[in-house]
């Protein structure tokens, strides 16, 4: 299973801390590390927690958020693809990344790579990630995370 504090901290490195409400490349508001708040509203429990978020929030409170979406995107991943908990916790996390940064929808649409990782074709996997809009949009990240799936390992690519 996905460690939690390894995947906050490679999401961090992904998405970058934004403790003011701002709009992503895809004019998305968003707040903290990637959280859409479009897709994903802040809740009453929330609120409770990070107070007057309009006006900024805390490290403490993006690293709440982050972890609440991992939570909620690996349960989505559990639910929607069913050989995500056959795979090695690497490449689980490669999905979620995947899926923050995509939705889960989004994700679901890699149906080639998908079908290679269900069979263990993790090369041929990590071609289709690269072979997409998503790594033209995303760059390294994608290099990163086809590489994590051809591997099964984390590398920091510059």
């Amino acid at each position: 299973m996905i460690d939690i504090n390894t995947a906050v901290k490679r999401l961090h490195f992904h998405e970058g801390l934004r403790l003011k409400p701002y709009y992503c490349t895809r004019g998305k508001q968003t707040i903290g590390v990637g959280h859409n708040l479009d897709a994903h509203p802040i809740t009453e429990e929330e609120t409770k927690v990070l107070g007057d978020w309009h006006h900024g929030i805390t490290t403490e409170g993006a690293n709440y958020l982050l972890r609440r979406d991992i939570r909620r995107i690996v349960k989505e991943c559990k639910q929607s693809i069913l050989f995500f908990e056959a795979l090695d916790d690497e490449r689980q996390y490669a999905l979620v990344d995947m899926a923050f940064n995509l939705g889960i929808n989004g994700l679901l649409k890699f149906k080639n790579m998908l079908g290679y990782l269900s069979q263990c074709m993790y090369q041929h996997a990590a071609a289709e990630c690269l072979n997409s809009n998503y790594a033209k949009q995303t760059g390294k990240r994608a290099q990163r995370i086809a590489y994590l799936i051809k591997t099964g390992k984390w590398q920091i690519i510059v």
